[in-house]
């Protein structure tokens, strides 16, 4: 057998490898700074506790280790890849340490020996770069003293959240857990290219996309008839009716099913979202799970083609919705399962159908954004029919601003409109017209005396500023199209639209002359007919298109140095507040919460282990919100945008509360 001889690669136990006397782990120099979010330290602590739970011989892989002797010291090991799960390991087990070195010395011992070293227990086994080895070791060997000033790091970040959520009794549960992970060891000789082997290990071969890791995990665990049934009954169904778009499928359904937005930066964002929604998957409960997803894939088979909707009505109104993109979906996929179930009728889908329509076309003619729309209407949809309606309403622009910007805008999704508006169904064989022709020869004429060389610059810009605006806007068959290019408008009138099969372009024949005139005029009863197409739902409500809700809300990222100017204020149920940035946000809605809705607050933090605190039991920025009752405020602002937006969730309140972002935040 042939064996390698510059790496040498072992399976170990982690605590056992990190508490062995000789370990000692040194990050070089070119690794990136310590990034690991709450987030990743919540999977990693849930990890545990699970692996915890499960039988003796069961354990926890948690990836491949890569080292290289230190040619300055021969004890110490050269960390090339895992920095980042090794120093989020060894924060866990700080906490865990100081969690129970008063109470129970014999495990506070066999923690220690994993943190520090044997020959100088001044020093952690695990030396960050120098810049902030510092900060790393007084968050682990606990040297900061009460009167130090806070300060913000994710070590410490990170070290409270451990703190915060691991109680002394549950500590031997969480160390039989830590014992029972499990790495591979990969040590590299003293000829092995370390950089080229790191670039190997984590730049060779296509990523797993989305859709891939989903399956993997779906599957994980099953016996093997278990996966072919799962496989044949579920996931090829499945995987046969979005083809190519299976992973477009994916982070509709999860926006569908959880009401929020979906990141798709990265090769993991609806996979995470997937595992955050779907976090045990038993047989059983796989089995209910995956007959929904397969229906739900039947009915986005259809959206991707309509034609193979029965309903010719539907049919025609899918179609209508696909001018608005796959965005629309998740709205339109729980819309038609209740249609098919026999929740709401033929007429109410229809109906629902062309709100969708006249929410993305009156928004998009207006030049508001219609990103971010889809996942609150699915939150409102979920409470019904008439909640959606509402929703829609309150952010659907209304006739005035409609009319305005008809009147002196270029016509968005052009054909859609105007094949509607003329009662045109196919459009395969019809071209938009401009009556006004986009690029005029000196010998066009709107009535037939004066050329367009003879009209003053004046006029010129005013038609042409006209040019795209529905008024001068018709559909024309093809062949026509080509003849009609830049002729005068009597004989376009007189010879080429007297010809055409849509009436709409038939009226234009009793039109004795075309000029800003007769296109405003056009616009003006075009637009009459346009806002009864596509209404505005009679419910009452505000238009809220520049406010964001709570649930909406992201932490936006790239601030400039000393820049905190993140909202331009937040309304609170009807209040407006000047709060700028996300740490006030999160200490006014917890200090508001607790004198409003206590029980909510308290339920929250105690399910979440924290924000809320009985006694200020590390050293950090706390804020006292009653008697021995404070609240941690050193989070990271990602997990304190998160905690407001589940404690308004918790109290009921998150419908109420928008936060309008400021002009540099929308920039960034």
């Amino acid at each position: 057998m042939v064996t390698a001889t510059n790496v040498d690669a072992n399976a170990v136990n982690t605590i056992a490898w990190l508490s062995a006397g000789e370990t000692s782990i040194v990050v070089p120099v070119y690794q990136r700074q310590y990034r690991w979010d709450i987030g990743g330290c919540e999977q990693l602590l849930s990890d545990i506790r699970d692996v915890a739970a499960a039988g003796e011989r069961e354990t926890h892989f948690i990836g491949s280790i890569l080292s290289t002797r230190s040619n300055g010291d021969a004890s110490e090991l050269v960390l090339i890849d895992g920095q980042q799960r090794i120093t989020t390991l060894m924060l866990l087990i700080a906490a865990l340490h100081h969690t129970v070195r008063t109470d129970d010395p014999s495990l506070a011992a066999e923690l220690e020996r994993v943190l520090v070293r044997a020959d100088d227990p001044t020093r952690t086994k695990l030396r960050p770069h120098r810049a902030w080895a510092e900060v790393f070791e007084g968050v682990v060997l606990d040297r900061r003293l009460p009167g130090d000033e806070p300060r913000d790091s994710r070590f410490d970040d990170n070290y409270a959240f451990f703190r915060s959520q691991i109680l002394a009794e549950e500590a031997p549960r969480i160390w039989r857990g830590l014992q029972k992970l499990e790495h591979v060891a990969i040590s590299l000789g003293a000829d092995a290219n370390a950089q080229q082997t790191f670039e190997s290990l984590n730049s060779t071969g296509e990523p797993l996309r989305d859709h891939e890791l989903i399956h993997n995990y779906v599957l994980m665990g099953l016996s093997h008839s278990e996966q072919s049934e799962i496989e044949e009954s579920f996931w090829i169904p499945v995987e046969q009716n979005t083809g190519e778009s299976i992973g477009s499928f994916w982070r509709h359904y999860m926006v569908m099913s959880t009401g929020r937005e979906v990141a798709v930066a990265g090769p993991r964002g609806v996979y995470d979202a997937f595992r955050h929604e779907f976090p045990r998957l038993d047989l059983g409960t796989l089995r209910r799970h995956a007959a929904e997803w397969r229906e739900y894939s039947d009915i986005y088979r259809v959206l991707l083609d309509p034609s193979q909707e029965r309903d010719a009505e539907i049919r025609r109104q899918l179609g209508y919705v696909n001018t608005f993109g796959r965005s629309t979906y998740p709205l339109v996929m729980r819309a038609y399962r209740d249609h098919a179930q026999g929740i709401i009728d033929r007429e109410s889908f229809a109906r629902i159908l062309e709100h969708i329509q006249a929410l993305f076309l009156r928004r998009t003619v207006v030049g508001v954004t219609t990103n971010h729309l889809v996942a609150r209407l699915c939150r409102a949809r979920a409470e019904g029919t008439a909640s959606l309606v509402h929703a829609i309403a309150r952010i659907t622009p209304s006739d005035e601003r409609v009319r305005v910007a008809l009147k002196y805008g270029d016509l968005p999704h052009a054909p859609y409109v105007l094949g509607r508006l003329a009662g045109v169904d196919r459009l395969n064989d019809l071209e938009v017209e401009h009556i006004f022709p986009l690029s005029p020869g000196n010998a066009w004429s709107g009535d037939g005396v004066r050329e367009w060389a003879d009209y003053s610059e004046d006029e010129q810009n005013s038609h042409r500023a006209l040019a795209q605006t529905l008024g001068n806007l018709t559909l024309l068959e093809e062949p026509l199209a080509e003849r009609a290019l830049d002729a005068p408008f009597p004989r376009k009138r007189d010879s080429i639209y007297a010809r055409s099969e849509v009436a709409a372009t038939r009226e234009l024949t009793g039109v004795a002359a075309w000029g800003t005139a007769a296109i405003g005029e056009r616009t003006s009863r075009l637009t009459s007919d346009f806002v009864q197409i596509w209404e505005r739902p009679a419910t009452v409500g505000i238009d809220d298109d520049d406010l964001t809700p709570i649930l909406d809300a992201q932490r936006r990222r790239g601030w400039p140095p000393g820049w905190q100017r993140e909202f331009e204020y937040v309304e609170y149920r009807g209040e407006h507040w000047e709060v700028h940035d996300v740490k006030y946000l999160f200490n006014r809605v917890f200090k508001r919460l607790w004198a409003d809705s206590r029980d909510d607050v308290v339920a929250f933090s105690a399910r979440r282990g924290g924000p809320i605190f009985a006694a200020r039991a590390w050293n950090g920025q706390w804020d006292v919100l009653g008697e021995a009752q404070f609240l941690y405020m050193g989070w990271d602002s990602k997990y304190m945008l998160t905690a407001v937006q589940g404690v308004l969730e918790e109290a009921g309140l998150a419908p109420e509360v928008f936060v309008k972002y400021s002009y540099i935040g929308a920039a960034m």
